[in-house]
């Protein structure tokens, strides 16, 4: 918790609320626009809520104008106005407090804003140091001390802040000018609140965990009742799996489990469905789009690296450090080289120059002879090759790695490949990761969505009302 000083329990009153979209101001909505602005208000709260649960990262950040744009523009000529205003009354004689006294009962507001119910006694002393009918005595007797109420705020805000916030607090106290020093409390001040919901969504998260299911459930039937045809995109998604299941299995009984995951690993691959992405999964589509890219990486790394074993020898592949240099110089060159197979090929030439010189090196240090020259020119045209989608050696490992997801997605025991464990064993690492996040993003988009998908696979499978296998749809 940010929080330090009076014990205190966990508040879920300083979660923002979900976003709202308000209605436009003027003549009463239509109803077409009245049940847009609700379908739309649905889906902000869904996308919201949906991405604190699944996205162990998410927080919310400081947010303003860019600075380039004309609304940065305004926003800062109107602010360094303001301060110019405040600087301008300070230094009159006598000194004019009237926007001084506004700014302390804004800090006020504030710091109350950040305290929880465990804090009484700070709150009652907070109303005693700056109770504003005694500040404007103290103004109206010239008696007002704002250095000593700048100390205060300080000293409360330090109480109350998160560690990370430590080095602005300790900047505060080092400003005498009270123009700077209100200007940079209000900007800590702003930190510290979005601190303080950031650790708010954090402690939700496990109750958020728990509700999630049938909160995204209920949300989605809304959009459903307000949106009849939000499913189209999702059951022709389903259904094209659901036709490539039924003849990769030559008429036998079709799993609908088996199914759902053929249709999850399309997903992986993406550019098909980049016109109709199923609607159930939209809210994922970044995550499984930046999954599919790693696998497309993970994959030509795999690739080069058995290609150069196969080449070197093992007396160089056992060289201390000598893989991982060699997987993390694939890795770089190959990084952002998908998006055109030129691109691509481009890259794989780069590598093949750079495995060969780092593999010279390493028979170098050994003091063995460079790899002969044919050998060279043989690994750069075969690592050079792996741009073609069709390439064997390519295809070997997809597989391999797409068995491994597969094998994930229905949660048995992970096949070993003999000709490859070794080499895959290398990436296990990445491999590891790049399962575990999308078996968490299909375990929970199949438990939300579960009945969805449960009706239309019916209808896909068994239009003539026959009995469907036993496995379960979730």
């Amino acid at each position: 918790m940010p929080n330090r000083g009076d014990g205190t329990e966990d508040s879920t009153g300083d979660l923002p609320p979900l976003q709202k979209l308000e209605s436009p101001t003027g003549s009463p909505p239509s109803s077409s626009l009245s049940r847009l602005i609700e379908l739309e208000n649905c889906v902000s709260n869904l996308s919201l809520a949906h991405e604190i649960v699944v996205n162990r990262d998410f927080c919310f950040k400081p947010n303003g104008p860019p600075t380039n744009s004309l609304e940065g523009t305004v926003s800062e000529i109107v602010h360094r106005a303001f301060w110019d205003c405040l600087q301008q009354q300070l230094n009159s004689v006598p000194p004019d407090y009237s926007h001084a006294m506004i700014l302390l009962q804004e800090v006020k507001t504030l710091l109350e804003s950040l305290l929880l119910p465990g804090h009484v006694r700070l709150r009652a002393e907070l109303d005693e140091v700056l109770d504003m009918e005694l500040v404007k005595q103290e103004v109206s007797h010239g008696a007002l001390d704002l250095s000593r109420l700048a100390a205060y705020v300080i000293n409360t805000m330090a109480s109350l802040c998160a560690p990370v916030r430590d080095q602005e607090i300790g900047a505060l106290r080092q400003l005498q000018e009270p123009v700077e020093l209100f200007r940079e409390i209000f900007r800590v001040l702003g930190l510290m609140k979005i601190d303080m919901v950031n650790f708010t969504v954090q402690t939700l998260r496990p109750h958020l965990m728990q509700q999630a299911v049938q909160y995204e459930q209920a949300k989605f039937q809304q959009i459903l009742d307000k949106d009849p045809a939000s499913l189209d995109h999702t059951e022709a998604w389903l259904r094209a799996a659901a036709s490539e299941e039924m003849s990769s299995v030559s008429g036998g009984p079709v799993s609908v489990m088996s199914v759902l995951n053929r249709a999850y690993m399309h997903l992986l691959r993406g550019s098909s469905l980049d016109q109709k992405y199923p609607e159930t999964v939209l809210m994922d589509r970044a995550r499984l789009n930046s999954l599919g890219e790693q696998v497309r990486s993970l994959v030509l790394d795999a690739a080069v690296l058995l290609l150069t074993s196969a080449q070197c020898g093992g007396a160089v592949w056992s060289l201390p450090g000598f893989v991982g240099k060699l997987k993390r110089s694939i890795t770089a060159l190959l990084e952002g080289s998908h998006t055109s197979d030129a691109d691509l090929r481009g890259a794989l030439l780069r590598v093949g120059e750079i495995v060969v010189q780092q593999v010279n090196e390493a028979r170098h240090s050994q003091e063995n002879t460079p790899l002969p020259q044919e050998t060279q020119e043989i690994l750069k045209g075969q690592i050079e090759e792996l741009w073609k989608a069709n390439n064997p050696v390519r295809i070997l490992i997809g597989e391999r790695v797409q068995g491994f997801l597969q094998a994930i997605l229905q949660g048995g025991s992970l096949k070993r490949s003999p000709e490859l464990a070794s080499l895959l064993r290398l990436l296990s690492a990445d491999l590891a990761e790049l399962g575990r996040a999308f078996g968490q993003i299909v375990h929970f988009n199949r438990s939300v969505f579960g009945p969805f998908y449960a009706a239309i696979l019916r209808r896909a499978l068994f239009p003539s009302g026959e009995p469907e296998t036993g496995d379960d749809h979730r």
